[in-house]
């Protein structure tokens, strides 16, 4: 077994996962596109210990959108991870990188970034910019797309922020870095406008869904999200990825890879389940390790995924707010920043090694 702390994060999106959830009279569903939803739930969460939230969102989706719910919540949280999502295929990443670095300032360093990306005819003719892509393009835009942002969140050293009283200087402009990126997507001069942020590299998080994705995320994740059928063929898949990350040339130990488990936690799952395929008019396939159970059989199944050597586990309500109220108590964790507090090395920054200036 891994020394790795054990993580477990959960997944917020709609009224739960399955489609009909939103039926269910405990849904709150009139009250889904108000923040106080989405902070009841956070706040929750962060009182079981629960080390992430992921905030789904889409230009697909009618939902709130996920970095305002995570900027929201900064202040009204105290330990939990805030991971947005964020999609690059029609946000430019200046404003990404600037949009997570003021929620790692405002949120004392828990912030994250889910990236995805927005394939389809329908969301690209909502922005008219340029025609649907393929996997393999979006992908790669995507890959552009973080080392922007990494290397805006870079472009300040440690301490440009002198603020000086007595000579009127707030930075040292000297401590301040173009990027110079030029790609096929990008070409990006910075610095950024917003300074270094308390983590310096907020953490990354992809979903690895296809070859594409998890090429990208095994070069530059901190994070992997998996979904599988079973444990042991979430351990193989694990395993291959780890694999990619060492041809990357990193350390494994700085990448977490975290088995989606879909959950219906209650002494009556199996019928409230049956209920809501009922509603749909057909049973509903489960896409990654599913339980439906009590909170005891849970607790066994967590158990069962860290023994086979998974680093932590994305829960997946089928079924808010209920599935978030039947979390199971996690040890809160402390230190002053996310990165820390998972044992993830803080980024040094590029130019204080290389001894660049303006």
């Amino acid at each position: 077994m891994s020394d790795k702390l054990f993580l477990t994060a959960i997944d917020l999106r709609g009224s739960g996962a399955h489609p009909q959830a939103w039926r269910r009279p405990d849904s709150r569903a009139e009250d889904l596109f108000t923040a106080g939803f989405w902070i009841d739930q956070l706040q929750t969460a962060d009182r079981a210990g629960i080390d992430l939230a992921f905030l789904g969102d889409s230009f697909a989706s009618r939902t709130l959108e996920a970095a305002a719910v995570a900027a929201r919540a900064a202040a009204l949280t105290e330990t939990i991870g805030l991971v947005p999502t964020i999609t690059v295929t029609h946000t430019e990443p200046f404003h990404i990188s600037k949009q997570i670095a003021s929620l790692d300032f405002a949120s004392h360093g828990r912030a994250g970034w889910q990236v995805e990306v927005s394939p389809g005819a329908e969301q690209a003719a909502l922005f008219g910019r340029k025609a649907q892509q393929d996997n393999g393009s979006l992908w790669r835009e995507a890959d552009e797309a973080i080392e922007v942002v990494t290397r805006l969140w870079d472009s300040w050293e440690d301490d440009a922020e002198i603020r000086d009283v007595a000579s009127g200087r707030f930075i040292d402009r000297d401590k301040l870095h173009y990027i110079d990126f030029e790609g096929e997507n990008f070409s990006v001069k910075g610095p950024s406008i917003t300074p270094r942020s308390p983590q310096g590299q907020p953490l990354v998080v992809i979903r690895a869904e296809s070859d594409e994705s998890a090429a990208v995320a095994a070069a530059r994740s901190d994070i992997v999200r998996i979904a599988a059928d079973t444990i042991e063929d979430a351990a193989t898949t694990a395993a291959r990825i780890r694999r990619a990350v060492v041809a990357e040339g990193r350390d494994p130990a700085d990448v977490f890879v975290l088995l989606d488990v879909e959950t219906l936690v209650s002494d009556s799952a199996a019928e409230e389940l049956a209920q809501l395929d009922n509603w749909a008019g057909h049973v509903r396939a489960a896409e990654s390790v599913s339980h439906i159970g009590d909170l005891a059989g849970l607790h066994l199944l967590l158990g069962s995924i860290e023994a086979a050597g998974l680093d932590g586990v994305t829960l997946v309500p089928l079924a808010l707010p209920s599935g978030v109220a039947a979390l199971p108590a996690t040890d809160t964790r402390s230190g002053s920043t996310l990165r820390e507090r998972l044992g993830l090395t803080r980024p040094v920054n590029r130019y204080a090694l290389e001894g660049k200036s303006l």
